[in-house]
């Protein structure tokens, strides 16, 4: 497993409750921190590296959030993308099947390395996990 230090960034409490149990039930061997908004996931990097910590190596991003929503954390993460000493591989994961959305995810192809529907399924988890 690549991944050790995962952030979830989504306002979804069922969401946080449904990936804690799918890692858990799977044996991937990660505690997730959550976010209910991309201005607390960008703060949690912040506070990472303030601390001399490494940031996550995954981040599972909802695009449809309050306060700071996934497009404007991704706009946000390029713009320090620079100062982080590691590559960070980000995941969209969205109920939104809009044509809209799945185009504009093309727009961060630097960034962002795939899109999942929600509700993600085992074989999503295997995919991002174990490829």
């Amino acid at each position: 497993m690549k991944f050790s230090d995962v952030f979830v960034v989504d306002d979804d409490k069922i969401f946080h409750f449904i990936i804690k149990k799918l890692l858990l039930s799977n044996n991937i061997n990660v505690e997730p921190s959550f976010f209910e908004n991309g201005l607390l996931a960008l703060e949690g990097i912040q506070n990472k590296m303030n601390k001399g910590e490494n940031p996550p190596d995954l981040i599972l991003l909802d695009i449809n959030m309050p306060i700071l929503d996934g497009w404007q954390f991704l706009e946000e993460f390029k713009r320090i993308k620079s100062k982080i000493a590691k590559e960070i591989t980000i995941y969209i994961v969205s109920s939104s099947d809009n044509k809209a959305d799945l185009n504009k995810a093309k727009e961060y192809q630097e960034e962002v390395s795939d899109y999942y529907l929600k509700p993600m399924t085992v074989d999503d988890l295997h995919e991002i996990f174990y490829k």
